[in-house]
């Protein structure tokens, strides 16, 4: 699989780095994001059509753009990730540290929302366990994504 990673090219990986993000956010993350919300422990609910501003987009279309950006970016450092079940843990660990450093440390502030949410516990083990989901989503996306370009490169050569 390392080889057949090489072979895509820059724009390729991006592009399924991008789309995998995107539906890995609509599906894993806002999955994840429910069943916390529905046990007591999120803070706010999955699906949120609220207004962003400035381009008033609802909220969950928004992150799952911004989902398809570090999808962008995680498309183009998993084939560094280990294989196996290593494969899978990193994947997580992904989705759970960077993202949600960002928007913790990053994102809240520019919001005008105090650094780490004020280090509420529930909002951070959201954030971790919700953008952790998307790691492994996205992964899980991006092996289907290349099984298919690499089922379709075989039938061209054949």
């Amino acid at each position: 699989m390392a080889d057949q990673n090489a072979q895509i090219s820059f724009p390729g990986r991006s592009l399924a780095g991008f789309i995998a993000g995107f539906f890995a956010t609509l599906v894993f993350h806002q999955l994840a994001l429910a069943i916390l919300w529905a046990v007591g422990i999120a803070p706010f609910g999955p699906f949120s059509m609220a207004l962003t501003q400035p381009f008033k987009v609802p909220a969950v279309i928004s992150l799952a753009l911004w989902g398809g950006a570090w999808g962008v970016l995680y498309a183009l450092v998993d084939r560094r990730f280990p294989r196996g079940a290593g494969y899978w843990v990193t994947a997580f660990l992904f989705g759970a540290i960077l993202p949600s450093l960002v928007a913790l440390l990053m994102v809240l502030p520019l919001k005008g929302r105090p650094m780490g949410g004020g280090w509420h516990l529930p909002l951070m083990v959201t954030a971790f366990l919700i953008n952790g989901a998307w790691g492994v989503g996205t992964g899980l996306i991006l092996k289907v994504l290349r099984r298919g370009r690499h089922a379709r490169s075989a039938n061209a050569r054949a």
